[in-house]
């Protein structure tokens, strides 16, 4: 069984196309296929199956799927573990709430790449619950979400405490009262969101069951619509602070219960930590220090 064999196996399966999967790996078909025929060969089972849309795991896939995965990124690691500490380099995949890395990050990443050329650092955003499955799925090697987190591959460590804040236009639709959101557009994030289930508890819990709920997948498109007037949302004070700049949007303070939320990075606890991740845990235990120092 070759490595390259696997690689082909678990690009057909992300795919479920043996002709995408192909077009990804730059192969022609007939090689993709013969692959394929090749590991299940080997293995004396079958793969997946096939069918007018493509192909699916079997359930011999499925297994065979979560070795393969494990087996693809340890020998990753290995090329990565060997190089020099003091010079990293190769790729660093880490992943963000949106919210972390409009306001938190772009100073942090700006440090690393200056310190760290060499690292190919790729920057994915994403709901928590989201982000947690990349990390467990190995297709990150970190990320920065909101807690709790409660999983037993998942080492993880605090960084900040954000403040949550109900938003709205200044001008166009104040908000008078809690009971107002009853009629109003709610503006979210994609499930899966910390954010939005606090709200929509918090909501809850005050008897308020909004009928217009409203799905977004950037902070930019929630924050152009509160300043247009077309609802509210819940986001950290800290976005509103660094990025109101034409005073259209207030916020309204919210019960204690519901306020503080802790950003977290985490990463799998049997992850190795390479030269690039562990220089990039050093810079932003160095930032986010000197912004907890900055505020006291």
């Amino acid at each position: 069984m070759e490595i390259h064999d696997l690689r082909v196996f678990l690009a057909v399966a992300e795919e479920g196309n043996i002709t995408r999967a192909a077009q990804c790996l730059g192969y022609v078909q007939s090689n993709v296929t013969a692959r394929i025929r090749q590991l299940e060969s080997e293995l004396d089972t079958s793969l997946f199956y096939r069918h007018s849309r493509g192909v699916s795991l079997t359930p011999t896939g499925e297994t065979v799927l979560s070795y393969a995965k494990k087996i693809v990124t340890l020998c990753s690691e290995v090329q990565r573990a060997i190089q020099d500490e003091s010079n990293p380099s190769g790729p660093l995949r880490i992943g963000s709430m949106e919210t972390t890395a409009a306001i938190r990050l772009p100073e942090v990443l700006t440090a690393y790449h200056e310190a760290y050329p060499n690292v190919d650092l790729y920057l994915t955003t994403g709901p928590t619950e989201q982000l947690l499955q990349s990390v467990l799925e190995y297709k990150i090697d970190g990320a920065f979400v909101a807690a709790p987190i409660e999983h037993p591959e998942i080492v993880q460590e605090t960084f900040v405490e954000e403040e949550l804040v109900l938003i709205s236009n200044s001008k166009k639709s104040p908000l008078l009262a809690l009971q107002n959101i009853q009629e109003r557009t709610l503006l979210v994030f994609r499930t899966g969101c910390t954010y939005r289930s606090q709200l929509k508890k918090w909501l809850y819990d005050e008897g308020i069951y909004p009928e217009k709920v409203m799905e977004f997948g950037t902070l930019d498109a929630i924050l152009g619509c509160v300043r247009a007037g077309l609802g509210f949302s819940l986001i950290p004070k800290s976005v509103i602070e660094h990025g109101d700049r034409d005073n259209l949007i207030t916020y309204h303070e919210i019960p204690d219960k519901y306020r503080r939320v802790k950003t977290i990075f985490i990463r799998r606890q049997d992850s190795l930590i390479t030269p690039a991740l562990y220089r990039f845990l050093q810079v932003i235990r160095e930032s986010f220090s000197k912004s907890r120092k900055g505020t006291d």
